[in-house]
């Protein structure tokens, strides 16, 4: 099995390195599929492995060497291959290999070609680095590869100035994050004196329930998680990161990276479950911020952005189920998000491939029969993130509906709204890109047409997966009693068990009822609005009242730009201008200082020996007389 492992982590490696070195001097198709290729092994390896796993199969470690020892740790190089990491590394390469291949055609008329498929293979590499390896610091390498691959991804076309803008932007904020999963983890080994998984999980015994120290050191990792799951306040990098291609969209900010902190908190639950304190905030931030994401997503325009505020969103979700204890919920929900908002990313893509690259979708509309692939795998993503009954969003949502109402009925009723919402944007944006009369330009209603096969396999293939996917974990009520097959799976990951309070039966079936009326009333409501009656706000007219607060994204990124990035870029010119007004003048006067007393000292250096020989006689007499009064 070890052999197995180390190919599934270094056959991406081969591919970056391969690509990185030799790309430039060879055909686009064939870097095109080495990369694509490396990932899909990996997948089958993958696949090979969880075939041999079932649900009581223990952990397997497998250590590469002795990384390093410190304060009697003993640190291994190694990697874990359990029931969670096996379903990471199966989303990450089977969703991974469907985006390179996609990019193939996506990407076939770009110069940076070869450059992407090897940024591409990196991100992937260290993607895996982060959920296979057997401790914290690995699983940070990971953490900051992915981070600077999703900066120079979405950087990739580095000539636009925006772009860069929103690379940095990022980066930085990513930054922020990354200090607080430091902090925790530095404090995880200084506590348990280890920092690989099953040690930490096998000490955690000592920590009593809510002490201060399980607060601070789960609150801090968890400040890593909201700056790589984009959470309030650090969520603000996102919807701007759709400024790389679409594939980036679609893998790093939707399916995989942006993941990882849902990740984090379900890796270290033997940490998470004794701070209740903890999951409560981790619950009302997921709340609130799937709130106000799917607020924003409401009158948003460009259709990577209404996508992108909806990732925020169910990202929010996830971390609800979360809060609430339902990991196993968090993950389901995980992996559907992947299947569908791969599938949504990649239908814009293969629309603003078919538009010539127009984004705003006001400037769509009749696409139904130019592209027609694109169109009904969109409108089965849509269906799916909405709700439509037994499709995989409908019932890995219904499930942490199902959970929150169990902690909380108010919980629920928010949650509820949300759903409704995510209903809302996602129908506008189906309805004003596809149907209606086409928007656009004649010049790019002569160019319409649909993606070539690269594109559309992989949108067949993950909608196929967005209808069937939800049934990989049954809800008891279609099952057999309790019987959950995802729950079963993951079980044995848990070190403690959280007693979710239990839902009547009934009382979840009306839950579930209102859910689909909920539904198919913003079906109908949506519809009527923007294909019977025709209204929208188009590019020349100007949103009032509560749409242009969503709109304008709630002002966010105003308000961040007044009270920090200004203040910091003030701290810049203030320390500018200490530097030039005074660390330079000190400097000034010092090169000054030492100018004129070497003048001083040239007049004393003329050539004549008589006055050097008086001068050393005038010294030695002053030291000796010195020395003969001290005597």
């Amino acid at each position: 099995m070890e052999n197995l492992v180390y190919a599934i982590i270094l056959l991406p490696l081969l591919g970056f390195l391969i690509n990185g070195l030799f790309g430039k001097s060879l055909p686009k198709m064939v870097v095109g599929t080495f990369g694509t290729l490396v990932v899909f092994a990996s997948f089958c390896i993958a696949v090979s492995l969880f075939l041999k796993f079932d649900a009581e199969s223990q952990p397997v470690v497998v250590r590469a060497f002795e990384w390093f020892r410190i304060n009697g740790i003993q640190i291994y190089f190694g990697f874990q291959i359990d029931q969670l990491s096996l379903m990471m590394i199966m989303i990450i390469t089977g969703i991974g290999s469907l985006i390179h291949l996609y990019s193939i055609g996506y990407m076939s008329h770009d110069k940076g070609f070869y450059k992407f498929f090897t940024y591409l293979n990196l991100f992937i590499f260290s993607m895996l680095l982060l959920v296979m390896g057997s401790n914290y610091l690995i699983l940070f390498i990971g953490w900051e590869g992915v981070g600077l691959c999703s900066y120079l991804l979405i950087g990739f076309w580095y000539t636009n100035k925006e772009y860069g803008a929103a690379a940095r932007k990022a980066f930085i904020m990513n930054r922020i994050g990354d200090l607080g999963m430091i902090i925790g983890i530095l404090m995880i080994a200084y506590q348990t004196n280890a920092v690989d998984f099953l040690s930490v999980a096998e000490n955690s015994s000592k920590f009593t329930l809510d002490s201060p120290i399980i607060i601070f050191i789960t609150a801090s990792l968890f400040i890593g998680a909201v700056g790589k799951s984009a959470q309030i306040p650090l969520f603000t990098w996102l919807p701007d990161a759709m400024a790389g291609p679409t594939p980036v969209s679609a893998l790093i900010h939707a399916a995989t990276m942006v993941t990882a902190g849902i990740y984090l908190v379900v890796r270290s639950n033997f940490l998470f479950s004794l701070a209740p304190t903890t999951m409560d905030a981790i619950l009302f931030i997921g709340l609130l911020t799937a709130l106000v994401a799917a607020f924003i997503g409401l009158r948003q325009n460009d259709i990577k952005k209404v996508l992108a505020y909806s990732t925020v969103s169910q990202l929010g979700f996830m971390f609800v189920a979360v809060g609430v204890g339902a990991y196993t919920t968090a993950m389901f929900h995980l992996m559907t998000h992947a299947f569908f908002k791969a599938l949504l990313f990649l239908g814009s893509g293969s629309v603003i491939h078919a538009m010539s690259d127009e984004q705003d979708m006001r400037l769509m509309g009749g696409l139904k029969k130019k592209i027609p692939i694109t169109h009904i795998t969109f409108l089965i993503g849509t269906l799916a993130i909405s709700g439509f009954p037994f499709l995989s969003g409908m019932i890995s949502k219904d499930e942490i509906l199902t959970n929150a109402y169990g902690k909380n009925p108010i919980i629920w009723v928010i949650l509820f709204a949300i759903a409704a919402m995510t209903a809302i944007y996602m129908f506008r944006a189906y309805y004003l890109t596809f149907q209606g009369e086409f928007r656009g330009t004649k010049e790019q209603e002569k160019h319409l047409h649909e993606s070539p096969a690269t594109m559309t396999i992989p949108l067949i293939i993950l909608a196929g997966l967005s209808v069937v996917g939800g049934f990989i974990n049954l809800p008891h009520f279609i099952g057999q009693g309790n019987y959950s097959k995802l729950a079963h799976w993951l079980e044995s990951i848990y070190v403690y068990n959280i007693e979710l309070p239990e839902v009547p039966f009934r009382t979840e079936m009306i839950l579930l009822g209102l859910t689909v009326v909920m539904f198919f009333t913003v079906w109908f409501v949506v519809k009527n609005i923007y294909v019977s009656k025709e209204k929208m706000v188009l590019p020349d007219e100007k949103y009032t009242g509560w749409e242009r607060l969503s709109n304008k994204k709630l002002f966010l990124d105003e308000l961040y730009n007044a009270t920090f990035v200004r203040f910091i870029e003030g701290l810049g010119v203030g320390g500018n201008m200490f530097e030039k007004g005074v660390l330079g003048k000190f400097s000034d006067f010092i090169g000054i200082g030492a100018e004129d007393s070497g003048r001083a000292a040239k007049r004393l250096q003329n050539g004549n020996v008589e006055n050097y020989v008086l001068i050393m006689s005038l010294a030695i007499g002053i030291i000796l007389i010195v020395n003969f009064i001290l005597q």
